[in-house]
Parts: structure tokens; sequence; C-alpha cells
């Protein structure tokens, strides 16, 4: 149980930080709703949150509550994260209205990694998927088909 309060805690303090907001950042927007040091804890693990509080969290940073919860599979520290490679030539082939969420992630990803030297594959955690699904506004699993569809990832990637 310890390791799913850690994911559902990673999940929001990956949410907050999609939003470019700190913790006290969430306390001022919130107008002193949320305090700093609850978000804190809950991000941590360290306090359960309810399901009430978990949707009202949701509601106010704007993501329905399943975007919150993490996989039922929780992985252990041991085991290895799945990877995903995307075909860089041919997301850079892609209009700017459909890929340029991705485009500018795989962008900040290899600035973040000094990452310039091959330029046609980039390779992701499984986990940024999530992300970029909040961005995209629809569940994982169908941005992963969509990706699919775009030829950026390749035919039977599995994402789950």
């Amino acid at each position: 149980m310890q390791d799913y309060a850690h994911a559902l805690g990673a999940r929001l303090r990956a949410v907050r930080n999609q939003q470019g907001l700190s913790l006290h950042g969430v306390e001022e927007k919130s107008e002193g709703r949320w305090k700093a040091v609850v978000v804190g804890s809950y991000e941590r693990g360290d306090r359960a949150i309810t399901v009430t509080k978990l949707a009202e969290l949701g509601q106010f940073y704007g993501v329905p509550i399943t975007e919150l919860l993490p996989d039922i599979n929780v992985s252990s520290p041991s085991s290895p994260t799945a990877k995903l490679v995307i075909d860089l030539e041919r997301l850079a082939e892609l209009p700017t209205y459909q890929a340029g969420p991705l485009a500018r992630y795989a962008s900040t990803i290899q600035s973040q990694r000094g990452d310039y030297s091959a330029g046609r594959t980039l390779t992701i955690r499984a986990e940024d998927l999530r992300s970029l699904a909040v961005i995209y506004g629809m569940p994982p699993s169908a941005l992963a088909e969509q990706l699919v569809d775009w030829g950026v990832l390749p035919e039977g990637t599995d994402v789950e």
C-alpha cells in the first residue's frame, strides 16, 4: 500500500510541476485552501488523501481524477522502467497542431540530456507517456495508439 501512496504522490507532483506551481504557489493560488505542507505530504506519500480531497485537488488543477491515479500495478524500484523509442525524423514531418506538444517535450529531454548526436530517435520512460497524455487530454493508452498511427512509435509498442 505504501508503494501505491508513493505512486499517487508522484502523479500529484507531476501534475503540479506541469502547471509550473511550487508547493507555496499552490497555497497562494488556492488562497490558502491547499496548504503547502499538506500537499507536500500527499506528494511524498506520508499522508493519506481521501477520495473527496483527491477529487477536489484534481478540480483545482483542472485534471480529471482518473489522471491523478497511478496504475494499479505499481512497479518496485528494482524492476526495470519500460522505455519508449520515439522516431524524431517522423515526428518532424508531422504538422505542429498534431505533434507540437510531443516535439517540445522531446526537445526539452534532448536539451536536458545534451543529446543531439543521434537525432533519429529519442528514448523516454513509459511513465512520460502519462504526462504527455495529460497535455493531449486523452488516456495514455489512446495517446500511445495515436503515436503508433502517426508512425512516431513503432508498431506493436506495448505501453501497459
